[in-house]
């Protein structure tokens, strides 16, 4: 790792433009941010303190800024650009800082709600579940959120067309061997915590051992169509970090593989020739203990 951000070197650099990103990689429905922030027991709840880890470019950031109860957010972000880009949206209530999962400048038990956005994949580590578990108050909830395109769905997934399947099956070829929320790794981290049991419990007390936060996650999810051109398409796709960082040939490859994959009997158009394009928001919670 290169960078004073702590993410991987390929992450970085795919993230530099933080401007495409931003325009780019989609927004979240009105719908599911509200059942969201219900689940995070924020949701209708005035003077309420939300730590946001890996806010980006603030696409997050901004609903929680414009909601009606008038959050206090600490904005965590390591990525420089992102958090610039962040920082000159200069939103209502929102406190952009450096740092990462694992090592926040935030109070112990500050937060009433933990938020991360299309990010936690890439740190589910012990280390910073501890670190979220410190800076939020006994039973408040740290809520994950992701938007999936479904051409970067876990394979598991069904796609709504064939042709999102054969995108899908050719993003998932980009493997750099970092995580990502289509892996569905993320999850171990929290099925790895010790056992809650209380003589276990009693053991574990001075080795720092304890779990942290509940289990089951709470899962839920809103599916979504959006139309897109086919350059504003590659521009969205092209925000993915292993697929920004492709040049020469290896580019030119993966566009001509998209157009090809674009010429599909099955794609959606509408009059302005925009192609139906499929996603789902899915969002996991989990009390801390």
């Amino acid at each position: 790792m290169g960078s004073q951000s702590n993410l991987p070197d390929v992450a970085e650099e795919g993230f530099q433009d933080a401007a495409a990103y931003d325009k780019h990689r989609p927004n979240y429905p009105a719908e599911a941010v509200e059942i969201f922030l219900q689940k995070l027991n924020v949701a209708g709840q005035d003077e309420v303190n939300i730590v946001e880890v890996a806010s980006g470019t603030g696409k997050f950031t901004e609903l929680l800024a414009a909601r009606p109860e008038r959050y206090s957010v600490k904005a965590i972000e390591p990525h420089g650009p992102m958090r610039d880009k962040l920082a000159q949206k200069d939103l209502r209530g929102v406190e952009v800082l450096n740092g990462k999962a694992d090592k926040m400048p935030v109070d112990s038990e500050w937060g009433d709600a933990c938020v991360v956005a299309q990010a936690f994949h890439w740190f589910a580590t012990p280390e910073a579940l501890k670190e979220i578990d410190r800076v939020l108050r006994p039973g408040a909830v740290l809520g994950m959120i992701w938007n999936v395109d479904e051409y970067n769905k876990p394979r598991s997934w069904p796609a709504t067309t064939k042709w999102e399947q054969k995108l899908n099956d050719y993003i998932l070829g980009f493997d750099d061997g970092l995580p990502r929320f289509r892996h569905q790794k993320w999850q171990e981290v929290f099925e790895q915590q010790p056992p809650g049991n209380p003589v276990q419990a009693i053991r574990n007390t001075f080795a720092d051992h304890l779990p942290r936060f509940s289990l089951p996650l709470g899962e839920s999810s809103v599916k979504w169509t959006t139309w897109l051109s086919e350059a504003a398409l590659w521009a969205r796709i092209n925000t993915l970090s292993q697929i920004a960082v492709l040049k020469g040939e290896e580019r030119e490859a993966a566009i001509r593989a998209f157009r090809h994959i674009l010429e599909s009997d099955d794609v959606e158009r509408n009059e302005n020739g925009d192609i139906a394009v499929h996603g789902i928001t899915y969002f996991a919670w989990t009390d801390r203990i």
